[in-house]
């Protein structure tokens, strides 16, 4: 295992231990504003594990905010009874990257739940399904999988991506937006071929499930090792 992987995993490690404790603490709940809870969730990161850095916005979103993808800025919302809601995050832990997204549920409505557990389960399908053909897949094949992982589960896929590369920060220098650089049904580069200094690339996969008719949506992502 190279140095670079076992970086980004402990990274990502730590990325997990802050949604545990999100929900230890139990700062979601409803009646707080999206950016509130942004905000208390980035002075728990920094009191718990002193990060300061992002390598992305901070992404929490509730309600019909769910429906919309990363590129999207839209207005602040208050959590509700009952309500489904995701954060997208990407902390910076000693100059290595983790992205990981999780999505909740207020109350026990079933369809939310059943959409919230949807994302979890297809991306431990998707990971699979890369895990048993990485040395032969593409960008767009991982893309069409997911597509057709979100209709069998009886959703709309709500990206124009399903992922990205990960790696030292900072992040988007290395990325921008040349689509090689996603999971993305352009892009026909095999997942498993080098960086251009002979590396491993790195990938998260990213679930996005959508429900347009009620408005709501779930995001699940991290990385695929």
């Amino acid at each position: 295992m190279t140095n670079t992987i076992q970086q980004l995993i402990a990274a990502e490690k730590k990325a997990i231990q802050l949604f545990s404790a999100i929900e230890s603490e139990q700062l979601i709940k409803a009646g707080k504003s999206e950016r509130q809870l942004n905000m208390e969730v980035f002075q728990l990161a920094e009191k718990l594990f002193n990060i300061q850095k992002y390598w992305h916005k901070r992404i929490v979103r509730s309600g019909r905010n769910t429906l919309l993808p990363y590129q999207n800025n839209p207005a602040n919302l208050i959590l509700q009874q009952d309500d489904i809601m995701f954060f997208d995050f990407g902390p910076v832990f000693e100059e290595w990257e983790a992205d990981i997204g999780r999505t909740y549920v207020l109350g026990n409505d079933p369809q939310k739940e059943k959409l919230r557990d949807d994302v979890e389960k297809a991306w431990q399908e998707g990971y699979a399904f890369y895990l048993n053909n990485k040395e032969q897949l593409t960008g767009a094949d991982l893309y069409q999988y997911t597509c057709k992982l979100a209709q069998r589960y009886g959703w709309e896929y709500g990206n124009v991506h399903c992922g990205h590369l990960i790696g030292n920060f900072p992040h988007e220098r290395i990325s921008g937006e040349i689509v090689t650089n996603y999971i993305h049904p352009d892009n026909t580069v095999l997942l498993s071929e080098k960086d251009k200094n002979g590396y491993d690339r790195n990938w998260i996969y990213e679930i996005h499930f959508i429900d347009k008719e009620n408005q709501i949506g779930a995001f699940f992502e991290q990385m695929m090792r």
